[in-house]
């Protein structure tokens, strides 16, 4: 792991840059990123009264503008983007001119997003556009021609060639104004938006500023790279950042992606301890309470999120709807949740994804398929969405497809078993069993969380008639579920005890084949065989003697029970 950049041994220095650009954000509206650092700032000692950073001083430009710019700032903070901008027009400083293009960008925003409430439900959003990107970017780019950009107006102009789905063009202007501005979070959390894997992160050309570390941190995290990511931001709190409620918080994160739930539980419950008030990433933290079905948690937690901003509605909607409704299987009414939720922000990457889920459930596969597609629009690294879309399509019957979406699930998920069942499961119905072997086994390999890639993987050598194949495979299961002390609650034992019963039977291994069958005894779907096959083994026992074997003896150590099944080559089956 490399080390943090040396900029680190000055955490004064680092707290005056943090002070200064909070102030150059707030004045160009950029409240995400003023947020951001001031949070950041905050957890760092405070400074002497004459160890303050000096603010910037004004140019003539600015002095001419002061007026303009004060009066279209208040129109700007009231949301009146396009009164701002009319008194910005002619305006020439460069702070005048940001703000001047960036109200003009927000009041299309607003526009695109009225039209898509307007236009409902939000499944109805189509092709509705920013009418505006077009103008700004002609604008832009002669100004960054003319290279008149500083680098707050880089990262407009990288915005406005992301949002006309133009990223290679994208990704080096933001670049550029990271480079021209290297403290301004909001350039580093949209390049991030673009990298799509550690090969195109590695070729970025990027300054050597103590905020890279904090963009390769969550960079890590974003390509599931959890282990360095945790590293990284172990780093950064060794380096001064203890405090840092950010970091905490991506820490949870890094954990809930790696589905560490009680780690990433107990880190939530410590951030709610430090900022009890908070609202970000309280949808993560929800969906955690879910998971475990912590009902009572999960209401108080949505009853105390609306205690804490009536108006915030979206928060609201969100917990409610993803959690406690869809707990209570109530599909249709977390669905309009959704909807209404989407009202508010049609750019809320959970409300798409869950409400495709919701749709799901309620076998509306049209309409789960236009929210994941959303969801994807939004962001194009949410595997849950690609996941979602193989799902529908295989309701669908479409086994091309679900290999499609469930391959780029895999890709963003690589070590996911969830993805490579379903891979093997979309290869196994393309009559590509060589494939699906393959999927099976790396499933096992990396950890099975559901423990269903190695039945997989036996049933299908047991189509193909490799029944040495499919004993060995159907031991493991067994072992494997045995170990976790789930032998009860997975119906599927069974059937794989049936299969060993009749395999050893057939190769003359009646104590085996007796341990097998006494075992079937234990489940009603499979009583009646493992007593049919215990009475065949006692007509045939008097004439044949076998040694005693303690077929389950990996049920209380740790020894292998499958010496006598021929011994399988799997190697040829891992990716």
């Amino acid at each position: 792991m490399a080390a943090l950049c040396s900029e680190f041994g000055d955490l004064v220095q680092i707290k005056k840059q943090l002070i200064s650009v909070i102030s150059l954000c707030k004045e160009r509206g950029l409240l995400h990123s003023a947020k951001w650092a001031s949070e950041l700032a905050f957890a760092l000692e405070p400074l002497p009264k004459d160890g303050l950073p000096p603010t910037s001083a004004l140019t003539e430009e600015d002095a001419q503008d002061l007026d303009a710019l004060t009066l279209a700032k208040s129109y700007f903070d009231l949301k009146e983007y396009d009164r701002a901008a009319y008194f910005l027009k002619g305006c020439r400083s460069q702070k005048a001119y940001f703000l001047y293009m960036y109200s003009r960008y927000l009041s299309g925003e607003k526009k695109k997003d009225d039209e898509t409430v307007d236009s409902l439900g939000p499944l109805e959003k189509g092709q509705v556009r920013n009418e505006a990107l077009r103008e700004l970017r002609v604008e832009l780019s002669k100004k960054h021609t003319a290279g008149e950009l500083d680098g707050f107006t880089l990262y407009l102009y990288g915005v406005v060639l992301r949002k006309l789905d133009l990223p290679k063009e994208a990704v080096d202007v933001f670049v550029e104004g990271i480079h021209a501005l290297p403290l301004h979070w909001g350039a580093w959390l949209e390049l991030s938006n673009l990298v799509t894997n550690i090969e195109m992160l590695k070729s970025l050309s990027l300054p050597d500023c103590w905020i890279k570390d904090f963009f390769m941190a969550h960079m890590y995290t974003e390509l599931q790279m959890i282990k360095e990511a945790l590293q990284k931001y172990q780093n950064l709190i060794e380096a001064g950042f203890s405090k840092s409620t950010y970091i905490i918080s991506q820490i949870a994160v890094a954990y809930h992606n790696i589905r560490d739930i009680d780690q990433a539980l107990a880190l939530f419950n410590e951030l709610r301890e430090q900022d009890p008030y908070r609202i970000d990433n309280m949808d993560t933290f929800s969906n955690l309470l879910y998971v475990k079905s912590m009902k009572p948690e999960l209401s108080y937690l949505a009853h105390n999120l609306v205690e804490i901003d009536k108006g915030h509605r979206l928060q609201e909607d969100i917990t409610y709807a993803s959690n406690y409704y869809s707990l209570r299987s109530q599909h249709e009414k977390a669905a309009l949740y959704f909807q209404r939720a989407l009202k508010l922000n049609p750019r809320c990457l959970g409300a798409w994804t869950l409400m495709g889920h919701e749709y799901m459930e309620m076998k509306n596969t049209s309409a789960a398929i236009q929210a994941y597609r959303h969801a994807i629009e939004v962001n194009k690294r949410d595997y849950r969405a690609w996941y979602g879309l193989g799902q529908t399509y295989e309701i669908l019957k479409m086994p091309f497809y679900c290999l499609y979406y469930y391959r780029k699930a895999h890709q963003l998920r690589p070590n996911d078993s969830r993805m490579l069942v379903a891979l093997g499961e979309s290869y196994e119905k393309l009559s590509q069993q060589a494939e699906a072997k393959k999927c099976y086994w790396r499933a096992y390999s990396v950890g099975d969380v559901e423990k269903m890639a190695l039945l997989k993987l036996a049933k299908l050598h047991e189509q193909l008639n490799e029944s040495d194949d499919a004993a060995q495979c159907y031991m493991l299961y067994i072992q494997d579920i045995f170990s976790c002390g789930e032998q009860l609650e997975h119906a599927e034992v069974s059937t794989a005890l049936r299969y060993l019963g009749q395999y050893y039977f057939k190769n003359k291994l009646y104590d085996e084949a007796s341990l097998c069958a006494q075992r079937c005894c234990d489940y009603n779907d499979a009583r009646e065989e493992g007593k049919a096959l215990l009475r065949q083994i006692s007509q045939v026992r008097d004439q044949i003697e076998t040694p005693s074997a303690d077929l389950f003896a990996p049920l209380s150590n740790n020894n292998t029970p499958v010496r006598r099944v021929s011994p399988l080559n799997l190697i040829s089956f891992t990716p």
